[in-house]
């Protein structure tokens, strides 16, 4: 662990009244395999829905994607 990280983690915990900084960093890996349980789910979603247009719609939808990826520059 950074020096620098541990400083930060120690600040906060002391914040919240604890000691130690075990609570806050179990509280932060808690929210991290949250997300990744919920990225997981949608990668699943998203891998479901393939197949799922027809090839026109897809040409067209990748086309109308470039030309809005183009304005944004």
């Amino acid at each position: 662990m950074k020096p620098e990280h541990r400083s930060a983690l120690l600040a906060l915990a002391s914040r919240r009244g604890h000691k130690g900084f075990s609570a806050v960093l179990g509280e932060a890996i808690e929210t991290f395999l949250q997300g990744e349980a919920e990225r997981e789910k949608r990668r699943k979603t998203l891998l479901s829905l393939a197949g799922s247009i027809s090839k026109k719609d897809r040409e067209e939808l990748l086309r109308e994607t470039k030309e809005l990826r183009e304005s944004w520059r």
